[in-house]
């Protein structure tokens, strides 16, 4: 045997799982081999369309594992003490040979992580996913609600990740958030406690903003995750499969010659009429590799070369270094807590000696009522099963207009505070120019 095909048979051996030659391969290889254990054997054609998923959940699982990949590189060069944090920072966006670039990704791959999270939480919505079909011991609603446990901790990871450049933008940012917490009734002084270790943001802070982000969060959201793809499996895929049962019919197929439909034996002759009609439900499915497998694949390409894309045009901020006497105008929060930080200042109202606290109802009560609707709301929806995996379907119009209108003004409270919120908060336009403010000591 000559060195090359003994080189192609050893790259078969190692690489069969993921370009199997028969259906055969294709089910064995799901047994086999330990990565394909996440997939079932077939998957409709349907669930692998590009237009139903968008792939918003492998992509947030993607852009997880860029943020796992490129933190446990950064923990080597980043050292978490007041002193030393901003100048292994600033070393690794200006000293270390393409530090900028890994710390920009991670940066990047944070902010695309929480837009794609809730991104990917709209879909499912929109598309009724989070209601139970025909599965048998299928349980969506709790899936949904894994999904909303996943968007709470995704922005509570990007959130402790914020403080840690130690920089002016960083350190009140997580004032101004840290803040907002201290107005829940009862327990918001306690919050802030835990969170800070203290009544300041310093050393105390940063170690524990530093172990939640490094170690209890992502070991939190791996579980979570894991628990999520579980529970797909469990309810029979997703949800647009319950729709295809639904249009399912039977199909008249000719019998089988060798198969016996009598209790005689094989029925022969033309005295006796035999018809069979069946469901065949293999007809709309494929194996899952290569063809899920591929498209994950292709899926996980594009969206690193994306992140890598965006790192490289945007990049990192990095300003001075923190410093609690020097009070930027306007300070603001990070940019995914913008628009509680605009609703607070739209509900902080004063009539004569009396002042309604803006921080307890936008940034306490009201995004808690929004979560206890998110978890209580696939309970509440008693829409038929013909709506379920189906796009605005229009037995579910009313509530995909009223989730929508949510979605919408969360997104615009968050351009105002991006890009609308000048000195003192006060409102600017784009075109207008913000007035030159003393810098407050």
């Amino acid at each position: 045997m000559s060195l090359a095909e003994s080189t192609k048979r050893l790259y078969k051996k190692l690489t069969w799982t993921w370009d199997p030659g028969s259906d055969k391969e294709a089910g064995d290889a799901i047994v086999k081999n330990l990565l394909l254990h996440w997939f079932p054997n077939k998957v409709s054609k349907k669930s692998l369309s590009w237009n139903y998923s968008f792939y918003l959940g492998t992509i947030s699982f993607v852009l997880f594992m860029i943020l796992v990949f490129t933190g446990v590189v950064l923990m080597f060069l980043y050292v978490p003490s007041v002193e030393r944090a901003y100048g292994s920072v600033k070393d690794l966006e200006y000293v270390v040979s393409f530090g900028w670039l890994l710390r920009g990704l991670h940066r990047i791959c944070a902010h695309l992580m929480v837009a794609v999270v809730f991104l990917h939480m709209v879909r499912v919505f929109l598309t009724g996913a989070y209601k139970n079909g025909s599965a048998v011991g299928a349980n969506r609603p709790l899936n949904w609600i894994i999904g909303v446990a996943l968007l709470l901790m995704t922005l509570l990871l990007s959130f402790t990740g914020y403080l840690l450049p130690w920089d002016q933008l960083a350190y009140w940012a997580i004032t101004v958030g840290t803040n907002i917490a201290s107005a829940a009734p009862l327990v918001g002084k306690w919050i802030r406690f835990f969170l800070l270790g203290g009544s300041e943001i310093d050393q105390n802070a940063l170690i524990r903003f530093y172990v939640l982000h490094v170690f209890f969060l992502p070991m939190v959201v791996l579980f979570l995750f894991s628990w999520h793809m579980w529970r797909v499996r469990k309810d029979g895929g997703l949800a647009i499969v319950d729709h295809e049962v639904l249009e399912q019919r039977t199909e008249k197929v000719a019998p089988i010659k060798s198969k016996t439909y009598s209790l005689l034996g094989i029925t022969q002759g033309t005295t006796v009429h035999v018809q069979n009609t069946m469901v065949d439900e293999e007809k709309d499915s494929i194996p899952s590799t290569p063809n899920l497998t591929r498209r994950i694949w292709y899926v996980t390409l594009l969206t690193f070369i994306a992140s890598v894309i965006l790192t490289i045009v945007f990049r990192a901020p990095l300003e001075t270094a923190a410093n609690p006497s020097v009070t930027p105008n306007p300070a603001k929060a990070p940019w995914y807590f913008l628009w509680l930080q605009e609703i607070v200042t739209d509900t902080t109202l004063k009539f004569g000696f009396f002042t309604i606290n803006g921080a307890l109802i936008g940034g306490i009560l009201l995004p808690g009522i929004l979560v206890l609707l998110a978890v209580w709301w696939p309970y509440r929806d008693k829409s038929g099963i013909n709506a379920v995996g189906v796009w605005f379907a229009p037995e579910r119009r009313r509530q995909n207009m009223i989730f929508l209108l949510i979605c919408l003004l969360i997104i615009v409270f968050t351009i105002i505070g991006t890009f609308m919120r000048g000195p003192y908060w006060n409102f600017y336009w784009p075109w207008e120019s913000w007035p030159e403010m003393p810098v407050k000591f």
